[in-house]
């Protein structure tokens, strides 16, 4: 009888054995006669418990965790094969506290499918969606992503349907679909996860995105820090173009798409889509003044849909159910699901996709299990390296777009990193200048100076020289750049600095500072 055994191949799980695990089952395996087929998927986000080893039995998958080199013959000796009872035997996954409060829409095939079998996407009700774009016409799929509500995942929160429906009005020979999986910010790994893990539906939705705008070239833009998520898209699309989801004539509809993954160069700015197409062009990565917009004068200088990868890997989902089956989940403007990536020093870690209107406490607490260290939580920044640093009192505010803009915060890509009561705000607060500083294309003086000047200003402020007029000189020195910058990038640097002044004054004043006051 064969027995198969499903084991995560994607970063994390590798980082913590799991190829050793591999290599240790087929050892024991070899050696005890046993008939097992080891199916390597993406991970199912629960981090803590990788590498996380299932079987299939009549009941369902079961699975064990963390599983280790040196645990493999005492899982064979309980009937791991059967699912037998052992010290880390979880149950079924989707039974598990972690990711029974989920609803994975977007991530609903990570951790089961075998990213490289297109066979296996389709039998977990893989191309669906894209059926489904074939049969409603470039408008209808159009009309079906603009009914879900749903927003730009990378981190601006722009209506997809809207930049879809620009492309699609835009008259040119040529048009392109980029995504931009250049992930850069501090806490995330919700496209890591999907590429690696579920490669498929992130092609599947730049397919639909195709077929909507009239787009006949795709380019994925995956940063260099990413190779097993680069592999996994090329065998991925490999095995896409051999079963006709892509190339000359898609599912035999007469529209043709091709589709390429381009490795980056390691800078954070090309996460910023005029620079990522400047980079994709050959270029150095500086960011476009803006008109005209890459909708309109994109790629090549031709119309071009940019969007993050969840963005796209969201709408398989929507097409196949219905743009108001996705909008009813959410609240207010932010509809659908948000993948939250939950990090830094915290217990449980991972990968946590719900409705928004989760709080941030309850991701923290309910699903986070509080610090790793044990000590109390102090700060929690949301949104990257240019988020928010949130104290306790603000933990209640929901996952929603706009209720993060009305408390001076941003939810970007998902990341949420917790610090304990031993993190140093004012030096965070130096960090986000800092890395303003290294990362800045350099092409606009708000952001390329005005980084420069505020790291400057914090060390005069951690070394007690003059700290009230430096710090009023940094508040200033704020307004400028989020004011004068040309995009993202040293525009939304002033956020963490401003919310360690606001909220952690006393890491300040600790120097022998006062925080001025807005009228001084």
């Amino acid at each position: 009888m064969s027995i198969t055994l499903y084991l995560p191949k994607d970063a994390a799980s590798l980082a913590l054995g799991a190829d050793r695990v591999a290599r240790a089952l087929t050892r024991a395996a070899q050696a005890r006669g046993l008939d097992i087929t080891l199916v390597r998927t993406g991970s199912r986000g629960m981090l803590w418990l990788e590498p996380l080893l299932e079987v299939a039995t009549p009941e369902g998958r079961i699975a064990y965790g963390p599983v280790r080199p040196g645990d493999v013959e005492s899982l064979l000796d309980a009937g791991l094969v059967e699912g037998g009872a052992h010290a880390l035997r979880i149950g079924r996954p989707e039974e598990h506290p972690y990711l029974a409060r989920q609803q994975r829409l977007t991530f609903g095939r990570c951790g089961i499918v075998d990213p490289a079998s297109v066979e296996d996407y389709r039998a977990h009700g893989g191309y669906r969606g894209l059926e489904a774009a074939l049969a409603a016409g470039p408008a209808g799929t159009v009309e079906a992503v603009k009914a879900s509500g749903l927003r730009g995942r990378g981190g601006a929160g722009f209506p997809t349907g809207i930049k879809w429906n620009t492309v699609m009005l835009a008259e040119s020979p040529q048009k392109y679909v980029v995504c931009n999986a250049d992930e850069g910010d501090s806490g995330t790994f919700a496209d890591r996860m999907l590429m690696e893990g579920d490669p498929l539906t992130l092609i599947e939705g730049m397919t639909i995105a195709a077929v909507a705008v009239g787009a006949t070239r795709g380019y994925i833009y995956c940063r260099s820090e990413y190779p097993h998520a680069f592999a996994a898209l090329e065998t991925a699309i490999a095995a896409a173009e051999r079963a006709g989801f892509l190339g000359a004539n898609v599912l035999g509809s007469g529209r043709a798409f091709h589709l390429e993954v381009r490795l980056g160069a390691g800078a954070y700015i090309c996460g910023e889509e005029t620079s990522l197409l400047e980079s994709l062009e050959g270029k150095r990565g500086l960011v476009r003044a803006k008109p005209p917009i890459p909708a309109l004068k994109g790629l090549f200088g031709q119309p071009t849909l940019v969007n993050n990868v969840l963005s796209f890997a969201a709408v398989p989902w929507i097409l196949e159910h219905g743009g108001p089956a996705y909008a009813a989940y959410g609240m207010g403007r932010s509809l659908g699901t948000l993948p939250i990536q939950l990090a830094g020093n915290v217990a449980r870690g991972g990968l946590i996709e719900t409705a928004f209107g989760l709080s941030l406490r309850e991701v923290i607490e309910d699903f986070g299990g509080g610090t790793a260290s044990g000590r109390p939580l102090r700060a929690v920044q949301v949104g990257g390296p240019l988020g928010a640093y949130f104290p306790d009192t603000l933990l209640d505010t929901p996952l929603d777009y706009e209720a993060f803009a009305a408390k001076k915060g941003l939810l970007g890509h998902g990341g949420v990193v917790v610090f304990d009561d031993t993190v140093d705000l004012a030096r965070q607060a130096r960090f986000a200048f800092e890395f303003c500083a290294a990362e800045s294309c350099g092409k606009c003086t708000p952001c390329r100076i005005g980084a420069v000047r505020g790291m400057e200003t914090i060390d005069k402020v951690l070394a007690g020289e003059s700290p009230r007029e430096n710090l009023a000189l940094v508040t200033d020195l704020c307004e400028v750049m989020t004011d004068g910058s040309l995009c993202a990038m040293g525009g939304l640097t002033p956020v963490p600095v401003m919310s360690a002044l606001t909220h952690f004054p006393e890491d300040f004043s600790g120097r022998g500072a006062k925080l001025p006051l807005a009228a001084e």
